[in-house]
């Protein structure tokens, strides 16, 4: 049983965390890659380390999940479904039909990861290529599925995962109303950067719905320890 996560040292000084936050959402700014001039981005991130002042510690760096190794995913998320992508048409055709977490999970050896959103930029350029390329190394240790889910509808995630050409490998859910995530205390306020709430980003290996190991980054701008090769060594 794994539990990793980046956190920031108790013993940090007001100052030195405040310089962490400052920096982790410089780089949420960057690493999104976002169409705006140096000015916007600047005063972009300013608005973000104003809106970080305003977060509680524990929205920060934290393994703060309700969650632990050892625990229910299904059984910490009671009565909790998500969404499986698919196109509006798809969507009508199968009355919006949701997927339960027990058949996500029980009886089966699954790799899930969260990130913030479709379309950003660690997500679409790290994030999930990392599962797609190990694949088939997930496969040959007898992982049934890997899943990605993200707090967006399943028409945006469907989007998304055809343009990363990635639907073959990894199955995409939505998160439409933030309900798994904020039940497994894996939820984010990322209103500052006009994303509003939206899932930290961290990775579990699940066997028959029990939590084998889980994995959350510090920042949502980080991508040291949810990623495929980490939770490769944790199966």
């Amino acid at each position: 049983m794994v539990v990793a996560f980046w956190n920031i040292s108790s013993n940090s000084t007001n100052n030195t965390k405040q310089t962490n936050k400052t920096q982790n959402i410089f780089s949420f700014v960057a690493l999104s890659k976002l169409k705006t001039s140096a000015q916007e981005a600047t005063e972009m991130a300013s608005a973000l380390v104003r809106g970080a002042r305003r977060l509680p510690p524990a929205m920060w760096g934290r393994g703060f999940a309700k969650v632990a190794a050892g625990d229910d995913i299904v059984a910490a998320a009671p009565g909790v479904a998500l969404q499986k992508a698919r196109t509006w048409d798809e969507g009508v055709s199968s009355n919006f039909s949701t997927t339960p977490l027990k058949d996500l999970f029980q009886g089966k050896k699954v790799v899930i990861f969260g990130l913030p959103g479709a379309y950003t930029g660690v997500c679409s350029a790290q994030h999930v290529p990392s599962y797609q390329k190990n694949i088939d190394k997930f496969k040959a240790k007898g992982i049934n599925s890997v899943i990605c889910v993200a707090v967006n509808d399943p028409y945006t995630m469907n989007a998304w995962a055809e343009k990363l050409q990635a639907k073959d490998a990894i199955e995409f859910y939505g998160d439409f109303d933030g309900k798994f995530h904020k039940s497994l205390e894996l939820d984010i306020d990322l209103s500052a950067a006009l994303l509003g709430p939206r899932s930290h980003r961290w990775s579990a290996y699940v066997e028959d719905g029990k939590i084998k190991a889980l994995n959350v980054e510090q920042a949502p701008s980080e991508f040291k320890v949810s990623g495929a090769e980490v939770i490769l060594d944790q199966i």
